[in-house]
């Protein structure tokens, strides 16, 4: 064996070195060759790949030792919460636990030697707890919802109120009993319009009167807003208005108490709220004083229909929610001015920490603030983000951090996690994303020094200058943060937000703000009416550019998108606006590629034909317009119809001298003779056939009919005595009427307020498979839907039982 040990010189590749000889074959130990699936990735990937994953791999280290990764926790929260209301039915509580704890339970066992499998779990443990939050506000709202529209006598404790300037007043009504009808599930709290009374009554009065009751609406159109979702969260359990002015029960009585201290509070606080929204109104008379009201009290009813629009043309709307910019200007300007008042005493400025001091003042007045705000989405997650920020001075820490908006975040997902999928709390933190991102951006840059800049005369254009620069960035940064947010609630754009933003800025940060701190300084005193005109003189301004810029169009209506998009978008926001290295640029190309690819892509097919969830509303949609069966239609639900399909243009239907009087009574009971069964047949045929294509021909009262471009005829009728001549003479046939029928004898599609009422509104497309229809609900299995399935006769929830009606002779 000595030959194992000797060493041999040889050349190799012409390099003289030392090396071993070959060992003897039975020293020789081999393995099989790893074969491609069972190399590793990182040495199959070519060399540029690598480089890309090890440069990954260090930038993801980076972004969890600044605690990155931390701060998308809210992200997974609010997805939890987001899929739990969005899904089909209700996740049973054990589930939804166990998908907590099991997840929790991995975080601790996998400990910090694997940080990526334990941040894993940490997601899938804040996406269970979601959940589960999502669950337990359902729990604990538990509202009933009015299952159908009614006309009652209602008795109710008056709770809030609000009035619009125009002698109406919107009540909300903790109800205390129903009379003719007698409600059988009668919702505990109501909203009411009353009009006609001579003063409006106070919180704790008891009222009764005659009203219109009706439950809150669902969606539009499949897809868009439910409001019933809203309404559930918020207690209310259904909508309407007094026929006549409401009397008080007992006209010697003074307010009824709270049944419990906490709501006491409340009402003390709304009535304060609603004293001080009197005060300002009876000094700034109009638009004016409703608008510094708003920038108060958050009471917006008062603002006329034509000032709300031109501030959301305008892209100035958001002045008037109160949110970061009032929470921000009203505690920097409390907190600048007490810090120079303190400054102005000496012996205090060297003895004390003004800065604490000032910034406790400040704590104090935003607190203040948000007590009198009607405690609204944006104006809470503001207070919480000032909040922080003050109480971050105390400990002379940094203020301004993604960390800020990220508690603020998990606070109110919490609290309320429905607001999740609300606009306001989405377009609130998008832009205060974007804009803390970008601060701190531009807090991180490189600076140059320049002397030039530092010179007497230039010193003051530097400083405006930096000024408007820092508004411009602001607005472009606030605009574009909350485009996609707009586009998917509200299917719009504003061209021209920018140019109106920066003409108004320098006016609400210099006059109206400064003067209204003030003036609420000394409302007390009785002193405030000069600074309210103050006030009133920059707010005039304000609506002075808004009407301004609205003149000059800019609304861009955009229509609904594909559902896909929103998610994924949002998705790449959130990497760009939480992320701190190259890794961010993935959002950014997350968001170009999504919306390259909506604009390539062909756009969807509208629907021919869409429906309300009443069966009151029906519109034919052409290239150019809708045509609907209304001359006035609602503004509410038609609205929504024409930023959806963006049509803005409207044919009204056009009237027709009735062949028949409608006749008078039940419409469930009164039938028509078989003579005029006939007429109103051969007048239903002869409006189709002469009448225009995609327009309505209309009797009052009676019916409306159209012939569409496709050759099919739909009718709606007013009064179901029609309904047997529009089954023979229509191919699809609409009633608000809630009738025991889902079918036409005749073959025709028959749509009724009862079925209606189950599905929601309607979309109707003629394909060459047949006609499609797409529904709002697929199922009425949520809490916030389930009253669509209430059937009063029988005291009980029924999904179905209806049968088919007959066309000619009934």
């Amino acid at each position: 064996m000595e030959e194992l040990t000797t060493v041999e010189l040889r050349p190799e590749a012409g390099v003289g070195r030392a090396v071993p000889p070959a060992l003897p074959a039975i020293a020789m130990v081999t393995r099989p060759a790893r074969t491609q699936s069972e190399t590793p990735l990182r040495h199959r990937l070519p060399a540029t790949g690598r480089q890309v994953l090890r440069a990954g791999a260090c930038m993801l280290g980076e972004e969890a030792d600044h605690g990155r990764l931390l701060l998308f926790s809210p992200v997974f929260l609010g997805a939890g919460s987001a899929c739990w209301f969005l899904a089909a039915w209700d996740f049973p509580f054990f589930a939804s636990l166990l998908c907590l704890l099991v997840p929790a339970a991995a975080v601790f066992l996998a400990g910090r030697s694997r940080p990526a499998l334990r941040a894993t779990f940490l997601a899938l443990a804040f996406f269970a707890c979601g959940m589960l939050s999502a669950q337990f506000e359902s729990w604990r709202a538990s509202t009933v919802i009015l299952d159908s529209a009614v006309t009652t006598t209602v008795t109710g404790r008056v709770e809030r109120r609000e009035g619009d300037g125009r002698g109406r007043w919107r009540y909300i009504l903790a109800v205390t009993g129903t009379d003719a009808p007698e409600l059988k599930r009668q919702p505990g709290r109501i909203t009411a319009i009353a009009r006609g009374a001579d003063a409006p009554f106070e919180i704790g009065d008891i009222i009764t009167g005659r009203a219109r009751l009706t439950p809150p609406a669902g969606p539009a159109l499949p897809a868009l807003n439910d409001f019933s979702f809203g309404a559930y969260f918020d207690g209310i359990g259904a909508n309407g208005f007094f026929y006549g002015a409401p009397k008080k029960v007992d006209l010697q009585a003074g307010p009824q108490a709270a049944r419990s201290t906490s709501e006491a509070v409340l009402e003390w606080l709304y009535q304060l709220r609603s004293s001080i929204g009197d005060r300002i109104r009876s000094i700034l008379p109009g638009d004016t004083g409703a608008f510094a009201a708003a920038l108060v009290t958050d009471e917006r009813r008062a603002i006329s229909k034509a000032t709300t629009e031109a501030l959301r043309q305008s892209g100035l709307a958001h002045i008037v929610a109160i949110s970061g910019l009032n929470m921000a200007l009203s505690a920097g300007i409390f907190f600048v001015g007490f810090r120079m008042l303190l400054s102005l005493f000496p012996g205090v400025a060297q003895a004390y920490p003004t800065k604490k001091i000032a910034a406790a003042g400040a704590l104090i007045a935003v607190t203040a603030y948000f007590l009198i705000s009607g405690f609204g989405v944006s104006a809470e997650r503001a207070f919480i983000m000032m909040a922080i920020m003050l109480i971050a001075v105390f400990f002379d820490r940094p203020s301004i951090s993604l960390r800020n908006v990220v508690l603020s975040a998990l606070v109110i997902i919490a609290i309320s996690p429905s607001e999740v999928l609300g606009p306001s709390f989405q377009m609130s933190f998008a832009a205060t994303l974007a804009l803390v991102s970008g601060y701190q951006l531009w807090k991180d840059r490189r600076i140059r020094e320049n002397a030039l800049l530092k010179l007497p005369i230039i010193r003051p254009v530097v400083a405006v200058a930096g000024f408007f620069g820092g508004v411009f960035l602001t607005s472009l940064i606030g605009g574009f943060s909350t485009a996609l947010f707009s586009i998917e609630h509200f299917h719009r754009l504003t061209a021209y937000g920018l140019p109106a933003n920066l003409a108004t800025m320098p006016i609400i940060s210099f006059i109206v703000m400064p003067a209204g701190l003030l003036a609420m300084l000394l409302m007390p005193f009785g002193l405030d009416a000069p600074l309210w005109k103050v006030v009133g003189f920059g707010l005039d301004m304000v609506i002075a550019v808004a009407k301004t810029v609205s003149g000059w169009g800019g609304d861009i209506g955009v229509g609904r998108l594909p559902a896909w998009y929103f998610v994924v978008a949002v998705a790449g926001f959130l990497l760009l606006t939480l992320l701190r290295t190259r890794l961010r640029h993935a959002g950014t190309s997350i968001l170009a590629a999504s919306t390259s690819i909506v604009l390539l892509l062909p756009v969807p097919r509208p629907p021919d034909l869409v429906i309300s969830e009443d069966g009151s509303l029906v519109a034919v949609v052409a290239a150019e317009a809708m045509a609907s069966n209304r001359e006035n239609p609602p503004d509410f639900i038609f609205d929504q119809w024409q930023r959806a399909l963006v049509l803005p243009a409207h044919y009204p239907p056009k009237m027709l001298d009735g062949p028949a009087i409608p006749p008078e009574g039940d419409d469930r009971r009164v039938r028509l003779s078989r003579d005029q069964q006939n007429e109103a047949r051969t007048a239903m045929r002869a409006a189709a056939a002469g009448g225009e294509t995609n327009r309505f021909s209309c009797v009052k009262k009676a019916w409306c009919t159209s012939r569409l471009g496709n050759g099919r005829i739909a009718t709606v009728i007013d009064n179901a005595a029609y309904l047997g001549p529009a089954c023979d003479a229509a191919d699809i046939v609409v009633t608000s009427v809630r009738l025991r029928f889902n079918s036409c004898r005749s073959g025709g599609t028959l749509f009724t307020g009862e079925t209606l009422r189950k599905t929601g509104s309607i979309e109707l497309r003629f394909a060459d498979t047949g006609l499609e229809v797409a529904t709002a609900f697929e199922t009425l299995s949520r809490p916030w839907m389930r009253h669509r399935a209430y059937d009063w006769r029988s005291n009980s929830f029924v999904e179905s039982g209806l049968s088919s009606v007959s066309g000619s002779g009934e």
